[in-house]
């Protein structure tokens, strides 16, 4: 059982964590259970940096989102399952699956922390609601995840934003922007070293095999 000082550090390291995402003091304050004045005085000495608008509310905006944006809060929320489904605590997993969406996704991102927490918190009921919006169903064509209402099944992929991006991509510079082409990485030195030797050993087998079976057939 963790001491009240250990609960008290891995907040504040929560606290931080959500902070560089970009998260308003609202949603630290839901995450961690950090005070506003607090979450003010320890991550945001600059009052001017301190992030502000209106806070996201998913269940209404993502049926009216468009492809792009669908299809990324569908990413971030799959990767938060996951890392929920691996037994990570609720705020760790959502800190975990943004940096992560961070890293795959191109700028500029279309999610904010604080949309995916919103999307985070109506998936699973926490922090903001009892009630759950979102279910993240499977695509019966291309097996991606993606975001549906709550209680769905998907029985084609009539709503995935998966299938209509690959629908879309050789039309739409929009999509190809947001999801180019990666171009396969130049194998190293070495490698290509590795690889020419291999080639020579096993033609060297495969002649001497050849020479050896001639020479047995011969009478």
């Amino acid at each position: 059982m963790q001491s009240r000082v250990d609960r008290q550090l891995r907040a504040l390291a929560l606290a931080k964590a959500c902070a560089a995402c970009g998260a308003r003091v609202r949603t630290i304050g839901h995450l961690t259970g950090l005070p506003p004045r607090e979450a003010l005085r320890l991550l945001f000495p600059d009052r001017m940096a301190v992030p502000r608008g209106r806070s996201p509310d998913s269940p209404e905006w993502y049926h009216g989102a468009n492809l792009l944006h669908r299809a990324e809060a569908s990413i971030v929320v799959a990767l938060y399952r996951r890392l929920r489904d691996a037994d990570f605590p609720a705020g760790e997993a959502l800190v975990g699956a943004y940096r992560h969406y961070l890293g795959i996704c191109q700028p500029p991102h279309r999610i904010s922390f604080d949309r995916a927490f919103d999307l985070a918190a109506h998936t699973d009921g926490l922090w903001l609601t009892d009630t759950r919006s979102f279910s993240l169903v499977t695509c019966p064509t291309c097996h991606s995840e993606f975001l549906a209402a709550f209680g769905s099944v998907a029985r084609s992929n009539d709503h995935c934003p998966f299938c209509k991006l690959v629908q879309r991509y050789g039309t739409d510079p929009r999509v190809q922007g947001a999801f180019p082409v990666q171009p396969l990485a130049a194998p190293s030195a070495e490698q290509l070293g590795m690889l020419i030797l291999l080639q020579r050993s096993f033609g060297s087998s495969t002649g001497q095999a050849g020479t050896s079976s001639a020479s047995e057939s011969q009478p």
